[in-house]
């Protein structure tokens, strides 16, 4: 039994070179210890507020990107709505400077086509005074061979210049 409890001397030794080892530990060991592990804990908490601020960054660069994505679709929207409008008045005015140079052309042809209706009908009306005149000749001359023909017309114009 003498194992399991220990004599009073025994007990007194322990303590005391627990005692001188706790100072000892405490005066050279100690102050290493606790520095290293305050080190470290510093260290670990730097450590987590570095990665905190790296994280805040990233969150606010993300958000950056996020806004720069969202300006870039904005404008690409702007830019393909001013392309579709640029085309768009491209297609209307194309359209209306045919219609235009349509209607001008029709006008033109309808010009030209009244032009040369005048002119055939000119012409026409000059053939037919030009053969109205020819027939007159020849039946006035056929009519007039004889000198008592000619004095009896001449006769008849008179009397009618002097009732008109």
């Amino acid at each position: 039994m003498e194992l399991v409890t220990p004599a009073l001397g025994l007990l007194f030794w322990q303590v005391v070179t627990f005692l001188v080892v706790l100072f000892l530990l405490s005066k050279f060991a100690w102050k290493p210890i606790m520095g290293a592990l305050r080190e470290r804990e510093e260290s670990i908490d730097s450590a987590l507020t570095m990665a905190e601020k790296a994280k805040l960054e990233m969150q606010s660069l993300k958000a950056d990107n996020e806004r720069l994505l969202n300006e870039a679709r904005a404008e690409r929207e702007r830019i393909l709505k001013e392309a579709t409008d640029a085309a768009n008045h491209l297609v209307e005015s194309a359209r209306a400077k045919a219609s235009e140079e349509g209607a001008r052309m029709v006008e033109q042809a309808r010009l030209s086509i009244e032009n040369e209706k005048k002119a055939a009908l000119t012409e026409v009306k000059n053939l037919a005074a030009t053969l109205s005149i020819d027939i007159a000749e020849k039946l006035i001359r056929r009519e007039l061979q004889d000198e008592q023909a000619q004095r009896a017309l001449v006769q008849s114009y008179l009397q009618d210049a002097q009732l008109s």
